[in-house]
């Protein structure tokens, strides 16, 4: 019985040693943020500048809030989430904060809103993955 728990402990260890890295920004999905490929400010005027932005795979978005006012920046559909989890990483961002989303780790076209405001064009944009 002893053996199969030294056994199992050597397999596990061995595969989180394999997994990805949070210092390789190529690594299979992380979760954690790459280095930033492109940055949206959520600007004073109530939108995102610019609006679409591209990346490449491995890379993060900086997001900065500009505004007087907190967002909640979350990926489409509105209010599952699902379509790009990386966007995600921003969730609640605070005036004068900057947030980057996690790594992008496959190619794609994400949309974003602010969850508090999804139906407001100018606060909807795109993160073309390449």
């Amino acid at each position: 019985m002893n053996g199969r728990i030294v056994l199992m402990a050597a397999v596990l260890s061995a595969a989180v040693a394999c997994g990805g890295s949070k210092n390789n920004p190529l690594a299979p999905d992380t979760g954690g943020p790459g280095p930033s490929g492109a940055t949206i400010t959520l600007t004073t005027a109530g939108s995102v500048s610019p609006a679409a932005v591209t990346v490449a795979v491995g890379q993060s978005v900086s997001f900065v809030n500009a505004s007087t006012r907190p967002f909640q920046i979350d990926s489409n559909p509105h209010p599952e989430h699902g379509d790009c989890p990386a966007i995600n990483a921003v969730n609640f961002i605070q005036p004068g904060q900057t947030k980057l989303t996690n790594a992008f780790s496959k190619t794609a076209v994400c949309g974003f809103h602010d969850h508090n405001d999804p139906e407001n064009a100018n606060l909807k944009g795109t993160i073309t993955i390449q």
